[in-house]
């Protein structure tokens, strides 16, 4: 478990503007009371308990920070401290003040591919950086690539937001769906095991955008956008790269493969002729041609209807023009600044209570759910017990009757029984009686042996009177 120090941010760092916002982060300007030096305070809402669906599992924290104290690249933000308390993780991350990548490109009027190469590189050397660790950051997208400071003829790029990013290990099958609908891969759309591969592809994604202003999956729908990209279903159209190299095209259908053993891993890219620039295998006429500029008017129109989040001043050339005027002009620009601020007010109350609701409308949805699912089962087992009761029920009954035929047929044996008894006793009465009268006669008349005829006498008894009265 990552350690984090519970004093309060507040007492070492003046927390100043909000640079921007996430569904459970807020980032805000800040700088060290020791130092003097700026830096980026990231304040990431706590799950307060395994039930709440609002703010982030501190296990998820834990992984953020604990992969960025891991990472040391120039290409990657860098983490400088870690705070918490009672409702918040606070990051201290390095301050990249450039903005968006594409918001940068989106103001040109033109771009060379030689221009788009040296920015994809960097991007790959800052993921080759964390697919050396085995780390794999599963949420590349046009806003997680910032510039350290765009004053400068080829800015420096920043890889930011680790908060999906997840160390690989060998032997360990990970699987999640996660990400934003647009950039990811087909295996995390199947929910198949997840692996670096899955950052190439969105590389692929960033780099056809980057070249032709389009999207090459994103469909009407979320389902049709996934539907693309399980397919792989996309083209270059000639109306987005008649201006585009073959070289350039190559590389994004090596990236854009959907299994991923074919796919370029980082190593094969950064070898790519199109990224090493390599002259000895361009065609001739291709070595001699001036520098292919591409048009960003559609990059441009990309970054407007994607809603990509912008600095605090819109930096596209004309509201800059625009700016200057309103400036100049007092009155004007006060009247601007409170109407941009109430604007600004009351854009936030709205998404904050369109958040609220659509947050509370996914919980009810899903506490719904669960308890018709809890009824259903009880349904289910209630059936099932009123059946068992029905069953022992004439179980009893059965066993109940056969008793009753049981006692009746026993009451009977008892009477036979009985009588079987009262017969014998008279006999055996008898019997004495007529043994007692023998043994007071002195001899036998007639001849006759009493033990042989008292022998016969009783032969004659048991068979037709004593065995019938056995039967019954």
């Amino acid at each position: 478990m990552e350690a984090f120090k519970q004093q309060k941010v507040e007492d070492f760092y003046d927390i100043e503007e909000e640079l921007g916002s996430g569904q459970f982060a807020i980032v805000k300007k800040c700088r060290e009371r020791s130092t003097g030096l700026e830096y980026a305070a990231k304040f990431i809402k706590k799950r307060q308990s395994p039930a709440s669906r609002r703010g982030v599992r501190k296990e998820e924290i834990e992984r953020e920070v604990s992969i960025l104290r891991q990472v040391l690249h120039p290409n990657i933000i860098t983490l400088h401290d870690v705070y918490e308390n009672r409702t918040d993780v606070v990051l201290i991350l390095e301050l990249v003040s450039g903005g968006e990548l594409f918001d940068f490109l989106a103001q040109k009027e033109s771009l060379s591919e030689e221009e788009a190469t040296s920015f994809i590189k960097q991007i790959l050397e800052g993921v080759h950086y964390l697919h050396t660790k085995k780390i794999a950051h599963f949420d590349l997208k046009p806003e997680n690539i910032m510039l350290l400071d765009k004053n400068i003829p080829i800015p420096h790029i920043k890889l930011i937001d680790f908060g999906l990013a997840h160390e690989i290990e060998d032997g360990v099958e990970f699987k999640n769906i996660f990400g934003t609908p647009e950039f990811v891969a087909p295996e995390i759309v199947n929910y198949e095991p997840l692996g670096l591969e899955a950052d190439m592809w969105s590389i692929g994604v960033i780099t056809y955008i980057l070249l032709s202003g389009a999207s090459p999956f994103l469909g009407d729908t979320k389902q049709e956008t996934l539907a693309n990209i399980t397919a792989v279903s996309y083209d270059f159209d000639e109306e987005f790269f008649s201006q585009t190299s073959e070289l350039a095209k190559d590389f994004i259908r090596k990236l854009l493969v959907k299994e991923t053993r074919k796919r370029l891993t980082i190593q094969e890219a950064l070898r790519h002729p199109w990224i090493t620039s390599d002259r000895e295998v361009r065609a001739p006429e291709q070595q001699k041609a001036e520098p292919t500029q591409l048009k960003t008017k559609r990059l441009r129109e990309y970054t407007i209807k994607c809603h990509s989040s912008m600095p605090p001043n819109n930096t596209y050339i004309n509201f800059e023009r625009f700016a200057r005027v309103v400036e100049n002009v007092a009155v004007v620009d006060q009247g601007c600044r409170s109407l941009a601020g109430a604007h600004d007010t009351l854009q936030d109350d709205v998404e904050a209570l369109v958040s609220i609701f659509n947050e509370k409308e996914a919980w009810y949805r899903e506490e719904s759910e669960s308890a018709r699912h809890h009824l259903s089962q009880l349904r289910y087992e209630f059936r099932k017990v009123e059946a068992l009761k029905k069953h022992l029920c004439e179980d009893i009954g059965a066993t109940g009757s056969s008793l009753r035929i049981v006692a009746r047929k026993l009451d009977h044996l008892q009477a036979q029984f009985e009588d079987l008894r009262q017969e014998l006793s008279a006999d055996l009465q008898w019997i004495q009686d007529l043994v007692g009268s023998i043994q007071l006669e002195s001899g036998h008349p007639n001849g006759l042996d009493p033990s042989a005829s008292l022998t016969e006498l009783l032969n004659g008894m048991c068979s037709e009177e004593l065995l019938p009265g056995l039967k019954f």
